[in-house]
């Protein structure tokens, strides 16, 4: 599975790249820190609304540390979805 570090990713964002970002996490972990413009689908939803995304399009995955989105990755990469693991996740994103 692809992976890209958050600073490349931040980087990308700055220079006003549109990216599409799920957060995998839970919505009262989006209380403590999240990145506006994120779609928000919980790992355990995954299974049943990944039929909400586009397999056309890229899709960059986070969560707290990186490990929940990358088991999501796994999981949507097997299904036909174009996506990259954020890793470090939100504990590495430095515009909290």
């Amino acid at each position: 599975m692809k992976e890209i570090q958050t600073k490349e990713l931040e980087n990308r964002l700055s220079n006003g790249e549109k990216v599409n970002i799920i957060d995998v996490r839970e919505p009262f972990e989006l209380e403590v820190s999240k990145i506006p413009g994120v779609i928000n689908i919980p790992m355990g939803e995954i299974p049943l609304r990944m039929e909400e995304l586009d397999r056309k399009k890229h899709y960059y995955l986070i969560c707290r540390s990186g490990a929940r989105s990358g088991d999501v990755g796994v999981f949507l990469t097997e299904h036909g979805y174009n996506v990259t693991n954020i890793t470090g996740g939100m504990l590495n994103w430095t515009e909290k």
